[in-house]
């Protein structure tokens, strides 16, 4: 009985193995590339446009955002005078989005990171197939690929 209940306990452990090893793990890379792309695709700074950092942020997602990351709420002028710390929070947004998009659409890079950029723009991961949005994706995903095939630094 023991040989037996030995053997199934390895086969259910072994069998989650490989769904496991499938679980899209978002390096730090493709988050920094990420972030960068979306800030040099963000609309430029216009004063009193109501959008906040390089990566114009609405008011209210700067305080979401700021909760969940930091697990302290800044005001969006805070945010906007503290780019070493809106770096931090869109870096912190992007792991979360770009690792549910690498899952959803797994061993296709590319469209996860149209799906995350047509996320950032409208708060939905489809829809972004013509006039603006489909502009921003493509200009995104360009600048993305551009970070992405860059050399890493050496530590």
């Amino acid at each position: 009985m023991r040989v037996l209940l030995g053997g199934i306990i390895i086969s259910l452990g072994l069998s989650s193995l490989p769904v496991q090893a499938q679980q899209p793990k978002v390096s730090d890379s493709q988050v920094a590339a990420m972030v960068e792309a979306l800030r040099q695709s963000a609309p430029k700074n216009t004063p009193n446009d109501g959008l906040y950092s390089d990566w114009q942020v609405k008011p209210g997602t700067v305080k979401l955002w700021t909760n969940f990351c930091l697990k302290k709420e800044l005001t969006p002028t805070q945010f906007e005078n503290d780019p070493a710390t809106a770096r931090k929070v869109v870096s912190c947004v992007i792991n979360r989005e770009l690792s549910k998009q690498l899952k959803a659409i797994p061993n296709n890079e590319t469209a996860a990171v149209g799906s995350v950029a047509c996320w950032w723009m409208t708060g939905n991961y489809t829809g972004c197939n013509r006039g603006f949005t489909a502009d921003f994706v493509k200009n995104v995903t360009k600048r993305y690929q551009q970070q992405r095939s860059k050399p890493e630094p050496q530590r």
